[in-house]
């Protein structure tokens, strides 16, 4: 190899420690004005303009070039085995455990791993990806997922309607159309960046579609069946009565022993990408009995809980009245916390009495800010930095634009934030260097996956490169702190996308699939759900 590792040689910007404004290496050179008070004219602005020979090149070629991609170079198809990233700047952990933003930087590939990261040139003789307009960042890590369900909701619930109808809708349909929109819906978390999916499908069935549809496309998957099921859920969540819950034990015991099956049948297909896990609903829809029973098949797994936790307070308010705990703490009397423990929403949760326990027990946090859709409520993001918990951007449902929800987790967090800090209590306002590390390192170590979320040797190649340089994103050139370019784009701005080493999107575009096709059967089987809400009179306000 050519060059010394990059945790000993390169030039970056440190990530805990991020430079100021200006301190990158694009300089601005000064302009100049000939004459007094008045400017050069319009037809001697263009003049000038065509004068600057790339800039008159574009001009001369009309609208087309003003649309046209960031340039790359490198293969004419997405390489295979053995080859190199060239990114114009890569997101790298160096040996001392800091992460840094390195220019210059080759990346080498090689059987699924990162066999390099290489200060310079990779040498001759390999296939090189060349990426120079883009920030190349590890496989982003989502840690709360229903990929079945987001599309068939998006655009109509927003107004206020229940997202109940639709979801109950998607247990009516075939294999075949339930495969087509779980398709349709991991296609759109590739697209933006996704590699990974700690996901919750909504009933044992999505669960084995989702199976399917990762390991045909060679996704990184922690799938498990929510319990109850989408089709018992409701009842026994907005229950008038405790004893409905207690009458659906056995039930859910049932539910339990059946995704365990799913658990054992599925674990480490893919060549080990497809790892199940045991997915709770909440607390407040489980008895002891159920915990215990996730608790017995999470350890037999080994890969631990995804659970929604604290969703708000008529969860809190149902735990405590039952068994005289907070949800975190009856997930922790029965076991639940023992090993990977992803908890999403928290709206409700307890910072002042159960952070800690989440920070003893290395829980993850997965605040997801499209949960109610666009214009949701915001979530506890800032409490759970400012208490030290284990954070993580998650997507939830109505949205699969992982960029666009790493942007969205920290505008909305800055704004509460703002709006609830007080002298008595100061939040931290979180930064998108706080939003990318939740999105790789930190979920990584709480799957405890310490080879995922991360560009080193030995890690798994999981990765993605996002555009920083063109239009709407950057500003035509290499960007001097190009994190901070994140807050300008969204999954339209990903490039490249890659699992273990395998391309799951080149040049933007998906090739794991024929997009068309998934496209069309998507929208088919969405469409198949909207027919039978408008039959039900669900659009006229009929619930």
């Amino acid at each position: 190899m050519h060059g010394g590792p990059i945790c000993r040689a390169g030039k970056g910007i440190s990530m805990r420690r991020p430079q100021s404004p200006g301190t990158g290496n694009t300089t601005l050179s000064s302009v100049t004005t000939r004459g007094e008070t008045v400017g050069p004219s319009r037809r001697q602005a263009l003049r000038a303009l065509g004068t600057v020979p790339a800039l008159g090149a574009a001009l001369a070629a009309g609208t087309a070039s003003a649309h046209a991609e960031p340039a790359q170079k490198g293969p004419a198809h997405p390489p295979s085995g053995r080859f190199v990233i060239e990114a114009g700047w890569t997101l790298v952990e160096t040996a001392s455990g800091d992460v840094s933003l390195k220019e210059g930087v080759s990346v080498l590939v090689a059987d699924g791993m990162i066999e390099d990261v290489i200060q310079g040139s990779a040498g001759p003789g390999l296939p090189r990806v060349q990426a120079p307009g883009d920030i190349l960042l590890p496989g982003f890590i989502s840690g709360h997922t229903h990929a079945c369900s987001a599309t068939p909701t998006r655009g109509i619930i927003e107004g206020g309607r229940s997202y109940a109808a639709p979801l109950l809708k998607v247990e009516t349909l075939s294999d075949d159309e339930l495969d087509a929109l779980t398709a349709y819906n991991v296609a759109e978390l590739l697209l933006s960046g996704c590699t990974t999916h700690v996901e919750m499908a909504l009933s044992l069935r999505q669960a084995e579609s989702y199976a399917r549809v990762a390991e045909a496309w060679g996704v990184r998957g922690y799938p498990g069946g929510m319990v109850p099921g989408i089709l018992r859920l409701f009842p026994i969540w907005f229950r008038s009565n405790d004893q409905t819950l207690f009458d659906s034990e056995a039930d859910t015991l049932a539910e339990i022993a059946a995704n365990l099956a799913f658990g054992k049948a599925h674990m480490g297909k893919a060549g080990g990408l497809i790892r199940p896990m045991m997915t709770p609903h909440a607390a407040d829809t489980q008895t002891p009995a159920t915990m215990a029973a996730f608790a017995s098949a999470a350890k037999t797994l080994g890969t631990g809980i995804h659970i929604h936790l604290a969703q708000g307070p008529a969860e809190v308010a149902a735990v405590k009245r039952l068994w005289d705990m907070s949800p975190a703490q009856f997930c922790d009397a029965h076991g639940l916390m023992d090993g990977p423990f992803f908890a999403a929403h928290m709206t409700a949760f307890d910072f002042a009495k159960d952070a800690a326990l989440m920070r003893e027990r290395g829980g993850v946090y997965a605040t997801c800010p499209s949960a109610g859709g666009a214009g949701g409520d915001t979530q506890p993001w800032p409490e759970a930095l400012a208490s030290g918990m284990r954070t993580n951007i998650g997507i939830d449902t109505h949205s699969n634009d992982y960029l666009e929800n790493l942007k969205l987790a920290v505008l909305l967090g800055q704004a509460r934030a703002s709006l609830l800090t007080t002298a008595e209590r100061p939040l931290p306002q979180p930064s998108i260097w706080d939003a990318v590390d939740a999105a790789t390192r930190v979920p990584a170590d709480g799957l405890g996956r310490p080879d995922l979320g991360r560009i080193r040797p030995g890690a798994r190649a999981d990765m993605t490169t996002v555009d920083v340089s063109g239009f709407l994103v950057g500003s035509g050139a290499k960007p001097p702190e190009p994190l901070n370019n994140l807050l300008y784009a969204g999954g339209r701005s990903v490039r490249h996308v890659l699992t273990e080493g395998r391309f799951q999107v080149w040049h933007g575009k998906l090739v794991v699939a024929d997009a068309a096709q998934v496209s069309t059967a998507g929208g088919a089987a969405a469409q198949r759900i909207w027919d039978m809400l408008d039959a039900d009179g669900w659009f006229d306000g009929e619930d």
